[in-house]
């Protein structure tokens, strides 16, 4: 089924003018609930739901789209509402200390038990975003319902049933290099929340990964992995060969180079990764192309509460 197929021209709203993401969600699901009896009927249970979710993480996901939604008990339908922003109304990206100007609108309600459908839509609006963002910025220019469908549906997206690595997996964090510092990967581990850092090639490439473990076992002294009780050891200064260091030493001879078992590909189905991650202890995964080792993305734990279970 094409992305395009779940678009109705008449849930389409060009060009509106409000005040907050709150004001965004009232407006669309009035507008809605004017030509659909079952927005209708459940109107403040939806809107109380869809704002619910925005109070425990932002569904601003950059590029100016926001990306609010719910999943209703006993809902038979499934509803993707677009709109534009005329005014300028800046909202904060989900996950980041980022702040965005929000500009496209994708409100989604679905039923609790159509989760694939809201993940595959959801991914769906990701994709346009990062392979085509010259669709996206027309759209935020159109004037008219019958512009934002025909730009969405010229370069439709396919949407399949089963979900997979593609669907879920996280393309925007930034790679470390084997250049970088242990200073600068140490800062980065802190302010953006992370335990794991992907290292790539200026083409690209995965060649491995930097986390916490390298950065604290750098500045351990070498002899004490031969040693069975540290209970009588003293030392003088805690980490001193990292604390002198840290801004001159690079990650290239410290960064976990044989990640293969944290490797799939974009085709890996959703359970597959859950088995990996729950039965086989793997905090992270890779997502690369495997023909050339091409890094496409990471996914975390998180990723599947935030994304599967609490979407």
């Amino acid at each position: 089924m094409k992305f395009s197929s779940y678009l109705n021209p008449d849930y389409i709203f060009p060009c509106l003018e409000v005040n907050s993401k709150e004001e965004i969600i009232r407006t669309i699901v009035d507008k809605v609930a004017e030509d659909n009896k079952m927005v209708s009927e459940q109107k403040n249970e939806i809107i109380k739901n869809i704002l619910k979710r925005e109070e425990e993480i932002s569904t601003c996901i950059g590029n100016g789209i926001f990306l609010p939604h719910t999943r209703m008990i006993d809902f038979s339908d499934f509803i993707i509402a677009v709109a534009t922003i005329k005014n300028k109304l800046e909202g904060e990206i989900g996950g980041t200390n980022q702040t965005d100007d929000i500009k496209v609108v994708f409100l989604i309600i679905s039923d609790v038990l159509k989760n694939k459908n809201l993940l595959k839509a959801m991914s769906a609006i990701s994709k346009i975003a990062l392979k085509n963002p010259e669709i996206i910025e027309k759209i935020k220019t159109a004037t008219h319902a019958r512009q934002i469908l025909e730009l969405l549906s010229a370069n439709d997206i396919e949407i399949e049933h089963k979900i997979i690595a593609e669907d879920v997996l996280s393309p925007e964090i930034k790679p470390a290099r084997e250049n970088d510092t242990l200073e600068e990967i140490a800062k980065r581990l802190i302010l953006e929340q992370k335990s794991a850092l992907p290292v790539l090639t200026e083409e690209g490439i995965l060649l491995g990964e930097i986390t916490e473990r390298e950065l604290i076992g750098f500045g351990m002294p070498k002899h004490l992995s031969l040693m069975s009780d540290l209970n009588f050891l003293t030392v003088g200064e805690p980490f001193e060969e990292y604390l002198i260091n840290e801004s001159t030493m690079t990650i290239k001879d410290i960064y976990r180079k044989d990640i293969k078992h944290l490797l799939i590909d974009k085709d890996t189905p959703i359970m597959e990764i859950c088995f990996k991650m729950v039965y086989k202890g793997m905090h992270r995964l890779y997502v690369v192309n495997p023909k050339n080792n091409k890094y496409l993305g990471i996914i975390n734990r998180s990723d599947i509460i935030k994304k599967v279970l609490h979407i």
